[in-house]
């Protein structure tokens, strides 16, 4: 019976296969496997007693991918993943998807363990395996991440000692006229090929010029924001004018030289935000969110490389 039932399902997405298939495209550009080792004991059950089965860590690695990319809540995955077919076909066919608890809880253990830096390490290995490593420099940018102020005011009590969604560790900041409140992505993508290849995630308070995410040796291009701050890498800050020294001809081109190297920046936010749904979120703490953009960053990554492939780089 399995086996005509693997049959049906193999047929049925044959003819998805034929309208063009992007999602099972992306499925085949990094191999699965090597994150089994990463996070495989998270649920390794190895007493003699035995227990529930263990599940299967890359099957639910997959469904944090396809959350990520499709802006899907917890309930939604379950029905989508079990209703898709081609959301099938990328798990795997697996016999049975994860429920929407099993979801929440590998997130939290994900967070809890540090197993999402591992995860996002891994990552870059294989990116770096592809002959994508950093060459001609990154760019360093943030971007708000909201999230629900609720009702409280802003002297309301914070982390445990909060009594509202609002008051965990969101917080509120200003730029220009516009105020938000929730949290920051920043990020650092090559120059090369458009790829993050580091995030962090920090309150919407945390100013841009305290997180340097560059690496020695690395050109770092970095708008306004930043300037005043020494990064590890070599300084591509554009100049900024203070109080009675104006900047000068010199420094207005080489601002202008920077913004052209700089422009492709944006495009990861505007792919995470308005295609992927993320640029306001309902998860109320730093952790929890930055799990959230790392995924985000994940399925960014794997959208370049369709990408990449599509312009015969790799």
């Amino acid at each position: 019976m399995e086996s005509l039932v693997d049959f049906a399902l193999q047929e049925r997405y044959k003819q998805v296969k034929d309208l063009g298939d992007r999602l099972g495209e992306l499925a085949t550009l990094i191999e699965w496997e090597p994150f089994r080792e990463i996070v495989g004991d998270l649920y390794a059950n190895t007493t003699e007693q035995g227990g529930r089965p263990n599940i299967d860590v890359v099957l639910m690695i997959k469904l944090l991918v396809l959350q990520s990319m499709y802006g899907l809540s917890d309930p939604e995955l379950e029905r989508q993943a079990n209703d898709k077919i081609s959301f099938l076909r990328f798990l795997g066919f697996p016999e049975k998807i994860p429920d929407q608890t099993t979801v929440w809880y590998f997130r939290e253990r994900l967070s809890k363990t540090n197993k999402d830096e591992a995860i996002w390490t891994e990552l870059q290995r294989q990116l770096d395996e592809k002959g994508l490593r950093i060459r001609k420099g990154v760019i360093q940018d943030a971007t708000f991440i909201t999230a629900d102020p609720g009702h409280a005011t802003a002297n309301t009590p914070q982390g445990n000692d909060a009594k509202t969604r609002r008051n965990k560790e969101g917080t509120w900041t200003k730029k220009g006229k516009k105020s938000y409140f929730g949290f920051k992505l920043h990020t650092k993508e090559d120059c090369d090929f458009g790829l993050i290849r580091a995030l962090q995630t920090t309150t919407a308070s945390v100013h841009d010029s305290q997180i340097d995410l560059s690496e020695e040796c690395e050109v770092v291009y970095r708008d306004r924001g930043y300037f005043g701050a020494e990064p590890k890498g070599f300084d591509a800050t554009m100049q900024r004018g203070v109080r009675g020294h104006p900047i000068g001809i010199r420094d207005i081109l080489r601002n202008k030289r920077i913004s052209r190297i700089r422009a492709p920046g944006e495009r990861p936010y505007a792919v995470i935000k308005n295609v992927f749904h993320h640029a306001h979120t309902h998860v109320i703490t730093v952790i929890r969110v930055h799990v959230k953009m790392m995924f985000a960053a994940f399925s960014f990554n794997l959208y370049q490389l369709g990408t990449l492939k599509k312009q015969g780089v790799i």
